[in-house]
């Protein structure tokens, strides 16, 4: 096995590793734009803008991925929008 062969299967096993998790939110006819705004606000750590587009989205396309990063910090952020009402999922 070469150099480069090992190289290329360490990197392939780190990229594996450090994984980024989305949140994904789906729309629903129950939650107010407000309402999914503030959350993604309050929960997601959005800025407002970044929210409103989220939730346009959410809206029109019938899904958004809301949040990027570890699996380890996505969970408790997904169950408190699930606490919230909204329809979401870390994929």
């Amino acid at each position: 096995m070469s150099t480069i062969e090992k190289t290329s299967e360490s990197i392939e096993v780190l990229e594996k590793l450090l994984k980024d998790y989305e949140i994904i939110v789906y729309n629903d006819d129950v939650n107010t734009f407000d309402f999914v705004i503030d959350s993604l606000i309050d929960v997601c750590e959005h800025e407002p803008v970044q929210a409103e587009q989220c939730t346009m989205l959410i809206h029109y396309k019938g899904k958004c991925a809301v949040k990027t990063g570890s699996y380890d910090d996505l969970k408790p952020r997904c169950s408190k929008l699930l606490e919230l009402g909204l329809s979401a999922e870390i994929q």
